[in-house]
């Protein structure tokens, strides 16, 4: 009989699969190392295990404690089916821009789950860098894992990932490219890889709003680079130890809406699903593709499962609020076709400026068409209307007609989209649109800008 004593010994030895479709414009071999088999459904399940064993060896980590780490929610599901297994509580500190599914995730597998803002600096006392920290100086019996600077993260894969890709590809790999966050799984792969054969080329990808790709090149820890970014379990704003820069021939940026869509174009063309960073590790080896040859055997990792972003990357209204559906935006019923349902709001020339204000805040709208018995006469807007009140205070008691402007153009629903574009000026900030049943819509600048990909 063959089966493993308990659920840790299936981590490891995932399947290497061609990609045919979402890298066919790729003059190499691609190979997916698709680590979504591991039984916590990541490739942090190899750091998890080796973080515990080198801690539980050494003393750092005792019988019955608390294990507390700051996740991106991976490495706290790996954790989590180590702690099951061995008998330890975990504390998973996550940041407010992981999905709802990894949370609940964890808390399935009996972790607590304390959410910190994203939004902070690293040294924050609310950052989840520090709360990690704290937690661990406060819970008796606890052991901070720390896997951006604990060296088993890295040499779990030197010892694992590494061997596993060299001995798949019978030595025949000649790139390694993967996501960059805590470093790990790239430093430790590209040592063994190294070790095996110098020349192989490893890329590493980073995202908009982290500091690695231009640290890399320069030397240079730019905090201009920094700023909040929707792509998960890549990129940093620190430069953990477990990056070894030396290690690595390049890095590539990809930006949020290349990995969400990338994402999606895995699943619907290659039959993998997995999760954002594997999204943005292919769009990062198309942007890379003039360094590959016919001859060369390239494998990039899929760290993650798309179950964990169901209600993210994988959910159309989610991707659609963001701009990230490549829907084809070529007339104006294209733009307003989301929000076609919601009713026009007007006002009347007689009605009190007061009314058009209550409108405005009441529905979150800057500009409201005027309308009489004969259809529309004028608009208002509110900047126009902070105008007139700082000129004078009794405005709001004065009827619209006073200080409308003029009606805003109409157009039918086939207008194109360039059209309508023209119609936007200083003096004008929206456009009627006329639809089939006789009823209007509106289209503001934020529309436009919004449908612009």
């Amino acid at each position: 009989m063959h089966y493993a004593e308990n659920i840790l010994g299936t981590i490891g030895n995932t399947p290497l699969v061609k990609l045919n479709k979402v890298t066919a414009e790729v003059d190499a071999l691609v190979l997916a190392k698709v680590e979504t088999f591991n039984p916590g459904n990541s490739v942090k399940d190899r750091m998890a295990m080796k973080m515990i064993q080198d801690a539980e060896a050494d003393g750092r980590l005792q019988p019955g404690g608390t294990i507390i780490e700051g996740t991106s929610g991976n490495t706290g599901m790996g954790l989590a089916l180590v702690a099951i297994i061995k008998g330890y509580k975990l504390i998973c500190v996550i940041s407010d821009k992981q999905s709802k599914e990894k949370m609940d995730i964890l808390r399935a597998v009996g972790a607590k789950v304390v959410v910190c803002p994203t939004d902070v600096e690293p040294t924050d006392p609310r950052s989840y860098y520090s709360v990690s920290k704290r937690l661990a100086e406060e819970t008796p019996n606890s052991w901070y894992v720390n896997q951006y600077d604990n060296p088993s993260n890295a040499i779990a894969h030197y010892e694992q990932t590494g061997p596993e890709i060299w001995k798949q590809t019978d030595g025949k790999i000649t790139h390694f490219v993967v996501g960059v966050g805590t470093g790990g799984t790239i430093s430790g792969t590209a040592k063994y890889l190294k070790e095996q054969n110098p020349n192989i080329k490893i890329w590493g990808i980073d995202t908009y709003g982290s500091v690695f790709k231009k640290y890399h090149e320069t030397g240079i820890f730019d905090e201009n680079e920094i700023y909040s970014y929707i792509t998960e379990g890549i990129g940093e704003d620190i430069l953990p130890k477990n990056v070894d820069f030396s290690l690595i021939d390049g890095f590539t940026k990809v930006t949020d809406k290349d990995a969400a869509v990338y994402t999606r174009k895995i699943a619907l063309e290659e039959g993998i699903f997995v999760g954002n960073s594997a999204g943005a590790a292919i769009k990062g080896l198309l942007q890379l593709k003039e360094h590959f040859t016919p001859e060369d055997v390239v494998v990039v990792l899929f760290h993650d499962s798309g179950s964990r972003y169901v209600g993210k990357m994988f959910n159309d209204d989610w991707m659609r609020e963001r701009g990230f559906l490549e829907d084809e935006i070529a007339k104006a019923a294209d733009v307003i076709k989301d929000h076609i349902d919601k009713p026009l709001v007007v006002v009347r020339t007689e009605e009190l400026v007061s009314h058009a204000i209550e409108r405005m805040r009441k529905y979150k709208i800057s500009q409201i068409p005027v309308i009489d018995i004969n259809g529309f006469v004028g608009s208002v807007d509110e900047s126009d209307l902070f105008q007139s009140y700082v000129a004078n205070k009794d405005v709001a008691d004065k009827p619209i007609k006073d200080v409308m402007g003029k009606p805003f153009p109409v157009v039918s629903e086939s207008t194109p989209i360039d059209e309508v574009s023209r119609l936007f000026t200083k003096e004008n900030a929206a456009v009627l649109v006329e639809l089939a049943n006789g009823k209007h819509h509106i289209i503001t600048k934020y529309d436009i800008i919004g449908s612009i990909k």
